[in-house]
């Protein structure tokens, strides 16, 4: 009896400490997972090794972060392309973190949940051969990185192209830039870092680029456990925005040149010396005209003046940098996505005739079928133009922010440049009056300049104009005239509108300046046209009545 009691209270003793242990698992001593994953060296700004030899990039920093949100630990290699996958494939490796997904590599590896999607474009050498289409490559000698998607991809889709396998993007770009073969089938955003980097100023990307490829991470089948942990990651990153701060760092600003931020430090710190000393000096020059209050009080107003007003402009060209940068990064996608929606519903339409033969009458997006392919270019070309759009105006906010002269080395015939820019806001003359007369001097005016920076002014006199007409059967009137001398050509917007009072018309080329703050008005339209016109030597004025209309003249000299 005595030892059945003992037995009984050995067992009540150890059981906490037996659930304890199934329970806790890690946090009683339990070593992390350790998961060996291969990468591709040189594919910027994915996933590569910098000058100092360590592994980084968006895809690196988004496994590391994983990995600490999942609980593991990874072993990272960097190595060429081919020996990764081969890696994976035997073994070696248990995971790839840049593998796109194709059906035929989805017969051996399973994938995780994507994290990006590139695109692949053909490049080739300005002054090389061009097509308009992947497909017309039939023939040519195309490079590749060995072993990649799009390797296997011109073996599938393309077996005529005469394939050259290189181990990397950088040497496919650098034999292609040599002289040596027709195109390179490469990913866009490697591609244009990589040419960026090394300096091949002589490869443009061609043709329509190649359908979206997902990119995720991949195992084999016995480690389907890993590549759930990476989807589980992935959508845990993705919720808390940690994902989008990542993609955020590294593709930004790929746009943009690379910034010498190291030298710009130092110019920094220089500027900041001589800017200290200058502050010195004002002091002790101030005190100097203390004894001299009265005779220098207005100088020393002015100087203010001035000084406060550089403070303004430094203040808004910090302000103007960073809102270009901020719209630019949704800009580039939607300029790189368009093209690929509207090669997606080309591809498509075919096999939607041929449904709607079969089923007359079908609805898509609520809307019948054949309205529906009618409307879809006209929008794609709208959305299109808005970007541009958009583009344009964050080009002009960066020019506003730095100076940057205009190249003025274009003859530009002026009564051409007016008609296109009538044809570019025709729907907003026609909105706005029923009267609008066009005069073109018949001695066809010719200034030096560029005439896409012409045609902005000239749309930002036509759209105010029409923002000032209140009824259609007021008269809004463009014209182009030679001064008495023919030394000048004059361009006059003239509209029968609301008119500007006169304490406003001084202030009409200030940056920010603006009567039609209620209705969305920024004040930068004609403070970039001033700048624009004052880069070609000319002049823009205006006159105004009040309740009667207003008069822009931009003039411009002649071409010698």
């Amino acid at each position: 009896m005595m030892r059945k009691f003992i037995w009984l209270i050995l067992a009540l003793c150890f059981t906490p400490f037996t659930l304890a242990e199934q329970h806790l698992g890690p946090s009683l001593g339990m070593q992390k997972r350790v998961v060996h994953i291969a990468a591709d060296y040189n594919y910027p700004p994915y996933e590569f090794v910098d000058e100092d030899g360590t592994p980084t990039g968006y895809t690196v920093e988004l496994s590391y972060a994983i990995a600490e949100v999942m609980g593991f630990d990874i072993e990272l290699t960097m190595t060429d392309w081919q020996s990764a996958y081969t890696g994976l494939l035997d073994g070696t490796f248990d995971a790839l973190q840049n593998i796109a997904y194709s059906d035929e590599r989805a017969q051996t590896i399973i994938f995780s949940s994507p994290h990006s999607i590139v695109n692949q474009s053909l490049f080739a050498r300005k002054d090389g051969p061009h097509v308009n289409d992947i497909k017309e490559a039939a023939g040519y000698e195309v490079i590749v990185q060995n072993a990649s998607i799009m390797h296997e991809y011109l073996q599938r889709n393309v077996p005529d192209a005469i394939i050259i396998p290189a181990a990397t993007h950088s040497a496919a770009l650098r034999l292609l830039a040599s002289g040596k073969h027709d195109f390179a089938l490469t990913a866009n955003s490697p591609s244009l870092y990589l040419s960026k980097e090394m300096g091949l100023s002589n490869l443009e990307p061609i043709a329509r680029p190649v359908a979206g490829q997902r990119l995720s991470y991949g195992a084999l089948p016995a480690n389907e456990d890993l590549i759930a942990l990476f989807s589980e990651g992935l959508a845990i990153l993705k919720n808390t925005g940690r994902q989008q701060a990542i993609y955020d760092k590294w593709f930004g600003t790929l746009e943009q040149s690379k910034v010498p931020w190291k030298k710009l430090g130092q110019y920094a710190f220089y500027t900041i010396l001589a800017l200290l000393f200058i502050l010195g000096g004002i002091m002790i020059w101030n005190r100097m005209l203390r004894k001299e209050v009265e005779r220098r009080s207005l100088q020393i107003k002015a100087q203010q003046e001035q000084l406060i007003q550089a403070d303004k402009m430094a203040s808004l060209g910090v302000l103007v940098s960073g809102v270009a940068h901020e719209i630019n990064n949704p800009t580039g996608l939607l300029m790189l996505n368009l093209p690929i929606l509207r090669g997606a519903w080309e591809d498509a339409l075919p096999y939607l005739d041929e449904i709607e033969q079969e089923n007359p009458g079908i609805m898509l997006g609520g809307l019948p079928y054949q309205r529906l392919k009618a409307e879809i270019p006209y929008l794609l070309d709208e959305m299109q133009h808005s970007t541009d759009r958009i583009r344009n105006i964050v080009n002009d906010l960066k020019d506003f922010a730095r100076e940057q002269p205009d190249a003025l080395s274009q003859e530009v015939d002026l009564n051409q440049v007016v008609e296109t820019s009538i044809r570019l806001v025709d729907k907003s003359i026609r909105s706005a009056t029923d009267h609008f007369n066009v005069h073109m001097d018949l001695r066809q005016p010719r200034i030096m300049g560029n005439p896409q920076r012409i045609e902005q002014v000239i749309i930002n006199l036509v759209l105010n104009a029409c923002d000032a007409i209140e009824h259609p059967s007021a008269t809004l009137a463009i014209s182009t005239t030679l001064s008495a001398d023919q030394k000048e050509v004059f361009v006059v917007v003239e509209d029968e509108g609301c008119g500007i009072e006169q304490e406003a018309l001084a202030r009409l080329t200030e940056p920010f300046f603006t009567t039609k703050r209620d209705h969305g008005g920024t004040g930068l339209g004609l403070s970039v046209s001033a700048g624009i016109v004052k880069a070609h030597q000319g002049r823009l004025s205006f006159s105004s009545t009040l309740g009667k209309g207003t008069v822009a003249v931009a003039s411009f000299p002649i071409a010698p």
